[in-house]
């Protein structure tokens, strides 16, 4: 590329003027490139520019942009007519069709237009970088440049290593990232690149979760918000997002990891994606959204009736004490003898294993055991557990006793690991898994995740939170309790569980 990065007169030419080109166009012009805009639609470019000014325009009436700088800009950037107008370009972003056969020929024009320098560079977001490099008698001068929508407010951007792309190429792209306002995080060319391959977990295990019955869309999107303080419930995503979208992305990396387990789709989304039942989008899909807003019932009453005594399992200790804790500032009595006295309701604290199994491997009577969700803590929402044949009457009177404080209190059926326990094990293995491949890095996974997906954490740090041993021994629960691959884990997991270490360290 002539010049640095950081040079005021570096020319970058764009190819496609859609929601993603015109979004890049638009921070690579206040960043203080010439931006070449170009679209083999008629009149297309030339209609980005005028918005993308036109923004600007706005950004100076909410005093987040001054006049000037909005005007130099604007002036920066142009429509350019052909594909031939952006000879002089230092770099060239493609974001145009998700067609491997369209970009492969866009680029074979671009490298006999630009100079033998001139880096070339993909938005695309499902494509293998290497695929459309394939083309190009230079393609160690090419590599992905993979920015999320909206551009201007999605401050990361995935700098992605085709199998033949020289580190001086990503380096520079880094660069130029830092100088448009924007995160670079770097990884390697594989199915979903990083952001898209670390959100697997939330999605499809929150399927198999509704999948099984263990509870509904509601329930299951209330735990992840409030009991694990994710922004989105899997749900709530899936219907922003767009199941048109969100489906075919699911299959996508699915199959290009030759069907590994770990990623597999739901028949749910597909059926609904036949439906037509996209999200918000087509105003219905796992909520309903009369006049645009989301309609959500309101949470079940509570019960009244608090049980006389309470038994609490001291098998998991640290759960047992938050119980404990909890209970000691209201009015119930706690049976503290090593075995439940009578008809007492029984509360058990498992750790990636279910009721049924908690109730027979305790030797406790499973009419009245009821299990509590105590690893993200039980100040916002409480999860409770019961088995096929635990009571109602001890089913309610647990969840009148744990939300006698007013903290809200869901119940689903069993499953070993809970809701919250095994989705969030999840994430944590599939970013594990990404750090064991070397996709990326362990801080660049982290950070990716938290900007790109609104994480309340990085998936590593979040399993660093739990404990690597709590997360390997969910895992291990659910793949016993299954017999399903999807639920292996990852080599780099049970190696620092095992060595007692952060998941963030490295080899």
């Amino acid at each position: 590329m002539n010049g640095s990065a950081g040079d005021a007169d570096l020319t970058v030419g764009i190819v496609g003027s859609g929601v993603m080109g015109a979004g890049i166009a638009q921070i690579a012009a206040a960043a203080g490139l010439e931006v070449r805009l170009v679209d083999a639609r008629e009149g297309a470019a030339d209609r980005a520019v005028d918005e993308v000014r036109a923004r600007f325009a706005r950004l100076v009436e909410k005093s987040r942009m001054s006049a000037e700088a909005a005007e130099a800009a604007g002036q920066r950037l142009q429509a350019a007519p052909a594909v031939s107008d952006l000879a002089d370009a230092q770099l060239v972003i493609e974001a145009i069709v998700e067609d491997l056969e369209v970009k492969q020929a866009l680029f074979r024009e671009l490298e006999a237009v630009v100079a033998a320098d001139c880096i070339l560079a993909t938005n695309t977001s499902s494509l293998s970088v290497t695929a459309i490099a394939s083309v190009l008698a230079q393609p160690e001068r090419m590599a992905g440049f993979h920015f999320f929508n909206p551009v201007p407010l999605m401050k990361v951007v995935e700098v992605i290593d085709g199998v033949l792309t020289e580190d001086s190429t990503c380096e520079q792209l880094m660069q130029l990232a830092r100088r448009m306002g924007h995160t670079p995080v770097r990884a390697a060319d594989s199915p979903g690149f990083l952001i898209n391959h670390a959100g697997r977990g939330l999605g499809t295990e929150g399927l198999r979760v509704l999948e099984e019955g263990i509870a509904d869309v509601v329930t299951i999107d209330r735990i992840m918000r409030e009991g694990a303080g994710f922004r989105m419930g899997p749900f709530e995503l899936f219907d922003l997002t767009g199941l048109d979208v969100s489906h075919p992305v699911m299959e996508s990396i699915y199959n290009q990891f030759y069907q590994d387990p770990r990623y597999r789709p739901s028949h749910e989304t597909r059926r609904r994606l036949a439906a037509g039942l996209l999200g918000r989008k087509s105003g219905r899909g796992f909520y309903d959204y009369p006049q645009g807003k989301q309609q959500v019932p309101e949470e079940p009453p509570v019960p009244e009736q608090l049980p006389a005594q309470v038994w609490i399992s001291p098998v998991v200790e640290d759960g047992a004490r938050q119980v404990v804790d909890l209970l000691r500032r209201g009015n119930v009595t706690i049976d503290a003898g090593e075995r439940p006295a009578g008809e007492v309701l029984c509360v058990v604290t498992p750790v990636g294993q279910d009721v049924s199994s908690a109730a027979v491997a305790q030797g406790l009577d499973a009419r009245r055991c009821v299990g509590i969700d105590t690893l993200f803590g039980l100040q916002h929402r409480r999860t409770l557990m019961v088995s096929p044949v635990t009571s109602p009457e001890y089913v309610a009177q647990a969840q009148a006793l744990f939300a006698s404080d007013g903290v809200p209190v869901s119940v689903v059926r069993d499953s070993p690991g809970f809701v919250a326990q095994r989705v969030v094990a999840m994430i944590v293995n599939i970013a594990c898994e990404i750090a064991q491949r070397r996709i990326a890095t362990p801080g660049d996974i982290d950070r990716a995740v938290t900007l790109g997906l609104g994480y309340p954490q990085g998936p590593l740090a979040m399993g660093d939170a739990i404990g690597p041993a709590r997360v390997l021994a969910i895992l291990r629960g659910l793949e016993r309790y299954y017999g399903d691959p999807r639920y292996r884990p990852s080599g780099w997991l049970t190696r620092r569980a095992q060595l007692g270490v952060s998941l963030l360290t490295t080899d």
